[in-house]
């Protein structure tokens, strides 16, 4: 097993060959930030300076709502345009061997061989609260490489596509005729989440009601007082049908008109102030906890743990007593 100044050597020269524009070191960062192994606190202050400038575009919608089909086509008009593109794709772990199914790169697989194009899945595999700041941190590393435009497709819709629609600059929700009323979707949190609704394989029966009822929803939460506003900004509903590449060109324009919105508000730059304020506030929170998790299996610690455990002390008590010793008590 290499020392640990090795590694670090490795790690650094690793991240200078991504920086100067290695794809497989790229490749190879991920997977180290995949892992969450020790390397990654590192990785990250160095491509610090140069991990600001990508905008981020989520994806995101209930599954066969042709998501992959949509991002494979912004692909493709983003190229056409001369834009580079780095995409992640969050996909379903395998039951079998944990690993992402890889579903999206197969639908994607018409840009493999564009070297301006770099496709990585990532798989859920059954987690929650790590997901996020690794898909974070993997846009980190590929807006560091270059990316001006950076692409998320989440497995779903539920908490954890929600968590990691917050790292998106703009976020876009697609549905289907068969997804249900616009009543479930704001049920499901899709309302507060959007910025973009698009109804996809619109030439189906129920697309021109399902896009009536998005509007009105949209423009009720648009003028409603209890909703607070950054940006002037009533969320479009968009007809697609995306395996034709129909409506795709005029997606892609709007999402560049909220670009320009955000940007003309000053919102762009506030959301990612909030956004790294949270990156913080979570990484704290999780550090402190994985702190007292190490301290609570040995020393005096361990002996608190377990009088809870058995009954003799009760948790608020013991709560204390672990923050008094990490001097952490209420001020």
């Amino acid at each position: 097993m290499p020392d640990p100044k090795t590694r670090t050597q490795k790690i650094d020269a690793l991240v200078e060959r991504m920086l100067a524009g290695d794809r497989l070191a790229l490749a190879r960062l991920i997977t180290q930030v995949e892992n969450r192994t020790e390397a990654v606190p590192a990785v990250m202050r160095a491509i610090h300076p140069r991990a600001q400038g990508a905008y981020v575009v989520g994806v995101t919608g209930p599954p066969g709502a042709g998501k992959s089909t949509v991002v494979d086509r912004l692909i493709a008009l983003l190229r056409a345009r001369e834009q580079t593109v780095g995409v992640v794709a969050v996909d379903p772990s395998s039951p079998f061997t944990g690993g992402a199914v890889l579903g999206d790169r197969i639908r994607m697989q018409a840009h493999a061989l564009d070297p301006g194009v770099f496709i990585r899945s990532m798989a859920t595999r059954g987690a929650f609260g790590g997901l996020a700041r690794a898909t974070g941190d993997v846009i980190k590393l590929l807006a560091a490489f270059g990316f001006p435009w950076i692409l998320i497709e989440t497995v779903g819709v539920g908490q954890t596509e929600l968590d990691i629609m917050k790292l998106a600059d703009t976020t876009v929700v697609i549905l289907v005729p068969e997804s249900g009323d616009a009543i479930q979707t704001m049920k499901a949190g899709l309302l507060e989440a959007a910025d973009v609704f698009v109804v996809n394989k619109a030439d189906r029966t129920g697309a021109p009601a399902l896009m009536a009822e998005l509007k009105f929803a949209a423009h009720l939460a648009c003028t409603s007082p209890t909703v607070s506003r950054e940006v002037d900004w009533e969320i479009p509903v968009l007809a697609t049908e995306a395996q034709n590449n129909g409506g795709m060109a005029e997606l892609l324009d709007t999402v560049a008109r909220h670009r320009a919105a955000l940007e003309g508000a000053g919102a762009l730059a506030e959301r990612r102030r909030a956004r790294r304020r949270d990156e913080f506030k979570s990484l704290l929170v999780e550090e402190f906890r994985a702190s007292v998790d190490r301290m609570l299996r040995s020393g005096d610690l361990a002996q608190t743990f377990d009088r809870v455990a058995d009954g003799q002390l009760d948790p608020y008590s013991a709560a204390e007593l672990v923050l008094a010793v990490l001097s952490l008590g209420r001020s």
